[in-house]
């Protein structure tokens, strides 16, 4: 038997058909992960705003475009270690996944201590930045510093997972943060209704379930009996691995936080409109983001896939894959962004109670971007399809060009003249920057492709 065929037995085989039963399969428990990870943040946003008030809520929401922009660095280095997974299995080579898995928790670890300095000691200093009312920075910034005492199992967690998905095992994850979401919503409500804790309650609520899910997730690769194992006593960063993480994974990572960049700008922009705006824009945001992460599994899908057969060198599989992922995320995108605008206002007064001022706000940005969600969906798993490819790079200067260097052009210019200074002008960047940078990827990929085939041609002759 052969290393590779011994390794596809080992691990999910993503390399041959039928692709669509097995990419709706693959994918299922990922939106239903992602789905599960987006309720921490929402059982905070519901139960301040139900028992602390809006100003509570306007205080979380106002955390999180920050949160990302300083997190989003290192969780692009767990993009690469699931990307080399992938292609190490795809290729039979157990020596590359091992040195992977074994240098990626080192890497985690001490990137996590360098975000809990950043976060805990610069909370204050990074919310004056973005213009946050007096009237919830103190307690925006208490937020802030509890959740990064937390960021180590957080970043630990996510990498693990990244590791089991790369090997086909999608629903660990799933079965993981299923207990710590149980766990979230039960010590949210108990710091926050029994124990008056606010926003410092729900933080800890949740940096104490996603140390649950860290947890899980390193027993789980613990016990596995395939190149993924984790032993602890071989735990040590391997240059040569520690290279292609971040080969493939800071662009990543790059993009991620310069795609934050423009993020925090428009939440300084929308933080202009005063308290109740951002209260309205921070519950329609997250109400956005279970459409979001339902579109984002297929972008980690179309990765894995493409890793698996890059690997395998089976390109002949890359036009299936792109046109059932791109027609799977569209559908998705069109069915869920439609339905959360149709109800809007029965979901926004979940978050809200009757705010009616916060939910006119929440309704108008769930009209601009709710209803137009699947682009960006299109444009993630184009980028996802060349990451699996191996070329980080592109997907980020694409995006950082397309959707950073857009929106902020646009931030900048058109929202600044007399009469569009508003906040569906602002909006508006949304769909525009999706579009444009999605017609530019597909672009780099038909390139990536056809460069691949004519080396395959010129190797094939010279034989």
């Amino acid at each position: 038997m052969s290393a590779q065929t011994a390794a596809v037995k080992r691990s999910a085989d993503l390399c041959t058909g039928p692709f669509f039963k097995k990419i709706v399969l693959y994918t299922l428990p990922i939106i239903a992960t992602g789905l599960l990870q987006l309720l921490f943040n929402a059982a905070d946003l519901v139960v301040v705003g139900r028992y602390a008030g809006k100003e509570a809520v306007a205080a979380v929401g106002a955390t999180g475009a920050l949160i990302n922009l300083i997190v989003n660095l290192f969780m692009g280095l767990s993009v690469g270690s699931g990307v080399l997974v992938a292609q190490g299995i795809g290729a039979g080579d157990d020596d590359m996944v091992h040195r992977t898995v074994h240098t990626s928790f080192p890497a985690a670890f001490f990137g996590g201590i360098l975000l809990t300095f950043v976060g805990v000691g610069f909370a204050p200093s990074l919310l004056h930045l973005m213009d946050t009312p007096d009237d919830v920075i103190n307690l925006s910034a208490l937020y802030m510093r509890i959740y990064f005492a937390g960021i180590i199992p957080m970043l630990l967690y996510n990498f693990g997972a990244s590791i089991l998905r790369a090997a086909g095992d999608t629903k660990s994850p799933l079965i993981f943060l299923s207990v710590a979401g149980v766990v979230n919503v039960v010590l949210n409500l108990v710091f926050v209704t029994q124990l008056h804790m606010s926003v410092a309650g729900v933080a800890l609520a949740t940096a104490l379930s996603q140390l649950l899910s860290c947890v899980l997730v390193l027993i789980k690769l613990t016990h596995r009996r395939d190149a993924c194992r984790l032993v602890w006593n071989k735990l040590k960063i391997y240059p040569s691995a520690l290279w292609k993480i971040a080969r493939i994974g800071l662009p990543a990572g790059i993009q991620g936080s310069l795609f934050s960049i423009s993020n925090v700008i428009i939440q300084s922009s929308i933080n202009g409109f005063g308290s109740v705006a951002m209260s309205g824009n921070a519950s329609a945001g997250n109400i956005e983001g279970f459409v979001y992460v339902s579109m984002n599994a297929f972008h980690q899908t179309a990765m894995n896939f493409m890793g698996q057969n890059m690997g395998a060198r089976k390109y002949e599989n890359f036009g299936k894959i792109l046109r059932i992922c791109l027609l799977s995320v569209g559908t998705v995108g069109i069915v869920l962004g439609g339905g959360c605008y149709l109800f809007a206002e029965q979901l926004l007064s979940i978050y809200l109670g009757t705010e009616v001022d916060a939910i006119t706000y929440g309704i108008t940005r769930m009209s601009y971007v709710c209803l137009t969600y699947f682009l960006c969906g299109l444009m993630d798993v184009m980028s996802g399809m060349l990451r699996g490819m191996g070329a980080s790079l592109v997907p980020m200067l694409v995006t950082v060009l397309g959707v950073c260097g857009m929106r902020l052009g646009w931030i900048f210019t058109i929202f600044q003249m007399e009469g569009y200074h508003t906040l569906p002008c602002l909006y508006i960047s949304y769909p525009i920057s999706w579009i444009v940078t999605f017609v530019a990827l597909l672009v780099c990929f038909l390139v990536v492709k056809h460069r691949l085939a004519k080396r395959v041609t010129v190797a094939a002759q010279a034989v």
